[in-house]
């Protein structure tokens, strides 16, 4: 009985330094997880920190600030590198003097000394600039979607590597066209040489003449003007058109111009036909190169 009862004790025992080591060890886990997620937390704020300043900078249109949150090796999705990239945005805050930004992170994830960090973004400005045809102040309105590559130095600071637009859609509007819904609708993302529809809609009654061109322009700088080439929109205040896609390795933008003019009857017979509305809406289109190095498959294989 004895034998058995001592048996028992060190079974009894044996079981509970077994538990009390597996404990231990699931404490140390829990510990080890604990700081791991106190650690992420604190580099989830460091890059939360880095946008909250990117809005404050640009807030206060402090353009060196601003330099210190991106790398020397910046790179954004249109092959603008960091010198260019700036210079583009001070000619920006030259032309739209107001221009406020927010920007919504949406999502972040880490790799070790490396992050992507998900944005919606949005700008409103005014402008000033005199327009012959229509005598009103410009509103500027912007969305994009965004990814921002970050990567972290030896010096523990992060600092923006790149970025890549997944979508933008601007408008810029004039006069009565302010208070007009209208939409530009193309793809964001084609393959070059392929063919697409841009496709104009104004949400106004069709008794109302409305003019308006669609363009296509590569994103180069500095930007190339195109011929405009207006037509009277159909009787659904809608226009389409079909472009092919470049070749060239470029990014693309598609710009409607719109004009919206009003009729007013000089006598029984004469009526002067004036513009009162003017408006600008650019959406990206990302193109995607060629590979001519890849090759279907053999589903057989």
């Amino acid at each position: 009985m004895k034998r058995v009862l001592t048996t028992t004790i060190l079974g009894i025992a044996l079981i509970l330094s077994s538990n009390i080591s597996a404990e231990a060890g699931f404490i140390a886990d829990k510990k080890a997880a604990i700081q791991q997620a106190r650690i992420e937390k604190s580099v989830y704020k460091d890059i939360e920190n880095l946008f909250e300043k990117q809005d404050e900078y640009a807030a206060r249109y402090d353009l060196e600030g601003l330099k210190t949150l991106y790398g020397d090796k910046f790179i954004n999705c249109d092959g603008y590198n960091k010198e260019v990239y700036f210079s583009l945005v001070k000619e920006t805050w030259e032309t739209y003097p107001d221009i406020t930004y927010s920007t919504e992170i949406k999502n972040i994830k880490l790799n070790g000394d490396y992050a992507t960090v998900e944005t919606h973004e949005t700008a409103v400005a005014t402008t000033q600039d005199d327009m012959d045809i229509v005598e009103s102040i410009g509103e500027l309105n912007s969305t994009s979607n965004c990814i921002y590559h970050l990567e972290r130095g030896s010096n523990n600071k992060w600092v923006i590597t790149g970025e890549q637009v997944l979508d933008e859609v601007s408008t810029l509007k004039y006069g009565d066209a302010r208070f007009v819904k209208m939409s530009l609708e193309s793809p964001t993302m084609i393959g070059a040489g392929q063919e697409y529809n841009a496709n104009l809609k104004v949400d106004l009654p069709s008794d109302v003449i409305v003019i308006a061109s669609i363009n296509q322009e590569k994103i180069v700088n500095p930007a190339a003007k195109p011929e405009e080439k207006f037509r009277k929109l159909s009787e659904e205040q809608t226009l389409s058109r079909i472009f092919k896609a470049n070749t060239e390795n470029l990014n693309e933008y598609n710009v409607a111009s719109v004009g919206i003019t009003r009729a007013e009857a000089v006598s029984e017979t004469k009526f002067r036909v004036y513009m009162n509305g003017l408006a600008f809406i650019m959406t990206r289109i990302n193109v995607v190169p060629k590979n001519n190095f890849a090759e279907p498959g053999d589903a057989d294989e």
